[in-house]
């Protein structure tokens, strides 16, 4: 359930910036989110943790098919950080979630 509800505020937050976002979580890819927007999509696998470090286990590519593949690692109380994917994830790699989709370009 606590994975559910951080793909979801992840959904919501991708979707106010403009993203149609399509939900693939479960067991069905590499990706629990596919985003789209302006000929641009990014696959996103999500997780959730109450540590200061994520251990990760997952794909390590940072392009699956040609597409942009991150992480977003919700570390809680509004740290959720967009990092291309390693083993280990601390509170303060990558770039926060609101940063990175007001940056752009996402390649």
């Amino acid at each position: 359930m606590k994975g559910y509800r951080t793909e979801r505020k992840v959904k919501m937050t991708f979707e106010q910036h403009g993203w149609k976002v399509v939900r693939a979580g479960a067991s069905f890819g590499i990706a629990d989110l596919v985003c789209i927007k302006n000929g641009k999509c990014l696959l996103l696998q999500v997780k959730s943790t109450k540590n200061r470090t994520l251990y990760y286990y997952g794909p390590m590519e940072k392009k699956v098919e040609g597409f942009p593949f991150y992480l977003i690692v919700d570390f809680g109380y509004g740290r959720t950080r967009v990092i291309h994917p390693k083993k280990r994830i601390g509170m303060n790699d990558g770039t926060d979630l609101e940063e990175f989709l007001r940056r752009g370009p996402f390649c």
